[in-house]
């Protein structure tokens, strides 16, 4: 009777604990956007939400494919230069080369998968550490870029020119002048799918599984090297879609640029609740702390803050976020020893709750007196329980006190006897 008591307590603990974890950055979210629309100025309006898209697209891509690669256990610090690098070089494979549009995007995405393919050679093959390998690339991107540009901007066509197409896939300017953030479609169009790859498809078991604990995942036949490396393409084509969303969105692309994107890609991943330790995330967990970082970019200013505290509240979100896991992570470690006490408080408490459910039950189908047995008899059990219980919880307590004390004086004694054989060889020499 004890035993399935406990377990379904502890289960029950452990799905609350989960659903408190992943309310917390919605309700964030919400917490955040009504209080800049209390005190901020012209907030609740159209044309901010239409900012707070457009300032979560790029980002919003970085981190939902910088989240399957923290689940591994590993990190991705190439991603921002890695979307600008591939910018660049399809922008000059449009202006310079006379490429037309359509092949220069789908460079732009070739160019973010190679660089992928590279951090999960690197990682997954070479055994680099994941700092190390992505740091290297995040350099080598930067070069590539200036090298490619001749340390010269690319710009992209204007939303007039034919060739302008691809930006009404981000947003779309109707004669009125009035936008639509189509791009929100594609951005949740995109974590729709990452979700279905992650929870639904064996690549994202074996990528929990490789974050969670990669020795055991290889020795339960998982092939950890092709979907370590699997997890940092998808990583660079999250990259290539957001160098795409970039250049449809601010037009020029600057070289060197994209240097400390990684640090807000990683930080909506941490967020919403993905942990840097491995094993525990969701890209939709992800998707709100990109938004909640949007909030905070599109909110500081209409209280006549500047941009820049939006770095300052990112960070204390993020030290919280990162506290939280850390938290969770050694409630979900720790083993709770179950006393004398606790089983038979469980199991009055178990036998009390069958009673109680068998009077709401059948209380129709029983008698008045049968019913005051009944409340007599769960009365009687609380008082014992109560009377017992704290009892039992004194009498362990004076013996804990016991046991210490009985430990402390052994560890006296101990000490005593090494202080006398020391005197006693001193004496000897």
């Amino acid at each position: 009777m004890i035993a399935p008591t406990l377990v379904k307590k502890d289960t029950a603990r452990k799905l609350r604990d989960e659903s408190l974890q992943k309310l917390l950055a919605p309700l964030a979210l919400v917490l955040i956007y009504l209080f800049f629309g209390f005190f901020g100025r012209n907030f609740f309006t159209y044309t901010m939400l239409v900012n707070i898209l457009d300032a979560s697209y790029y980002i919003g891509f970085l981190s939902l494919g910088v989240t399957f690669v923290i689940i591994t256990g590993g990190i991705d610090l190439s991603v921002g230069t890695v979307a600008m690098c591939a910018a660049i070089v399809g922008g000059t494979a449009f202006r310079t080369w006379g490429w037309a549009m359509g092949p220069s995007l789908i460079l732009i995405m070739g160019v973010a998968i190679a660089f992928g393919i590279f951090n999960g050679l690197m990682v997954a093959k070479l055994k680099l550490p994941p700092f190390i390998a992505t740091l290297g690339t995040m350099m080598i991107s930067m070069g590539v870029g200036s090298i490619v540009s001749n340390v010269r901007s690319a710009a992209f066509p204007p939303r007039t020119d034919p060739s302008g197409w691809f930006r009404d896939i981000f947003k779309i300017i109707t004669p009125e002048r009035t936008s639509i953030p189509t791009g929100a479609l594609v951005l949740f169009g995109v974590t729709v799918i990452f979700h279905i790859i992650l929870t639904r498809t064996r690549m994202g078991r074996y990528i929990f599984a490789i974050g969670s604990n990669k020795e055991a995942a290889r020795l339960s036949g998982v092939s950890v090297d092709r979907w370590e490396m699997a997890a940092y393409i998808i990583s660079g084509f999250a990259a290539g879609i957001s160098g795409v969303a970039f250049a449809a969105i601010y037009t020029t692309v600057m070289p060197a640029q994209g240097q400390g994107f990684e640090l807000f890609a990683i930080a909506g991943a941490v967020i919403g609740g993905t942990s840097l330790s491995g094993g525990v995330g969701s890209v939709f967990g992800t998707l709100i702390g990109v938004f909640i970082m949007a909030v905070l970019r599109s909110g500081l200013p209409s209280m006549n803050l500047q941009a820049h505290y939006q770095t300052f509240f990112t960070g204390v979100v993020v030290i919280g976020a990162v506290l939280l896991d850390i938290y969770r992570n050694k409630k979900a470690s720790e083993v709770k020893i179950q006393t004398a006490a606790d089983q038979y408080k469980a199991s009055m408490v178990d036998k009390i709750s069958s009673l109680q459910q068998r009077l709401s039950s059948e209380r129709s189908q029983l008698t008045s007196e049968q019913v005051g047995a009944l409340r007599s008899e769960i009365r009687g059990l609380q008082k014992e329980l109560k009377e017992n219980f704290k009892r039992m919880k004194a009498e362990e307590k004076e013996e804990a006190a016991r046991i210490q004390a009985e430990e402390k004086a052994a560890e006296r004694e101990f000490r005593e006897l090494l202080k006398q054989d020391s005197h006693k060889g001193e004496a000897e020499a």
